[in-house]
């Protein structure tokens, strides 16, 4: 028998623990189910190989004697003397039943009714498994995630109407429950992923719930106070400027934010940042008060 890399064919490091083992192997054998490749030829011989790697090196005491004697492992008891001859490697060293029962288990599907027919006679049964996620991306400006509204996306050439949930954040990814590609032997569709790119078209930084907008003030209105108008939202409102204002202060307006996740009618707040603009180019007459005003202080 010529030697098989069995390492390479499940695409693992010969460092790789049992677990890793059997995670490729049941990436691999989802891949290159004949069921799942009708049109592809080469996808059987495949499987058959993948199924083989695993049977050698996803069983402990099988991948110790394949470590140490390769191609002869079949042959040979590791640490039993030379002697001493074993059965001849088989396919089918697992029973069908044994095997059938696993390979089920890698897809998450109970077994299928007798009789149905596998490629692979597996206890007499067709495995059941899950069809495909899908992927998909929405772009939404940013106001278009106030409220709770409904969205029809097309994939695949399949028109499916979705809702969108209002407070949704730029790339959260939300998942539609068998929306995804049809299961094969009875199994379960799969689910559609849709991950939401958000653009922020407003004039507003959004941290989740909250809101923030810097406000320049000038020096006089930071001194001796004033009022200004604010943009929010949900329209423009009027802010009381207190007198004495310093650079950087730092006013919340509560419930005049973004709404919270999946609640159209609970919001963050508003928080307003004061910058005071610093006079420039003054006047002679400018610079005269301020000097008057720097001698009475």
């Amino acid at each position: 028998m010529a030697y098989k890399d069995y390492y390479k064919v499940l695409g693992v490091e010969k460092t790789a623990s049992q677990p890793e083992i059997k995670k490729a192997y049941k990436k691999l054998a989802r891949k290159f189910h004949p069921d799942v490749n009708p049109n592809d030829k080469n996808a059987e011989g495949k499987f058959k190989e993948i199924n083989e790697a695993y049977q050698v090196i996803g069983k402990p005491e099988n991948r110790k004697k394949y470590d140490q004697l390769g191609e002869h492992w079949q042959h040979g008891d590791v640490g039993a003397g030379t002697g001493r001859q074993r059965q001849p490697y088989s396919n089918n060293a697992q029973s069908d039943a044994d095997f059938a029962e696993f390979f089920e288990s890698v897809f998450g599907q109970q077994r299928a009714a007798a009789g149905g027919g596998s490629h692979f006679g597996f206890g007499g049964s067709r495995a059941r498994y899950k069809g495909e996620d899908i992927q998909a991306e929405l772009t939404l400006p940013l106001t278009d995630v106030m409220t709770t509204h409904k969205r029809t996306l097309s994939i695949n050439g399949k028109n499916i109407r979705i809702s969108v949930p209002a407070g949704l954040e730029d790339g959260q990814r939300i998942r539609l429950k068998g929306f995804g590609g049809k299961g094969v032997n009875g199994g379960p569709d799969g689910d559609l992923y849709v991950r939401f790119n958000i653009v922020n078209n407003t004039s507003f930084k959004r941290d989740q719930a909250n809101l923030y907008k810097t406000i320049e003030l000038d020096l006089y209105q930071a001194v001796l106070g004033g009022e200004v108008m604010v943009d929010t939202l949900d329209g423009r409102v009027k802010l009381k400027v207190q007198a004495g204002t310093q650079n950087n202060s730092q006013v919340k307006l509560k419930g005049k934010g973004f709404v919270r996740y999946k609640k159209d009618h609970e919001k963050g707040d508003l928080l307003i940042t004061y910058t005071v603009k610093i006079p420039t180019n003054l006047t002679d007459k400018q610079r005269e008060l301020f000097e008057q005003l720097s001698q009475l202080s």
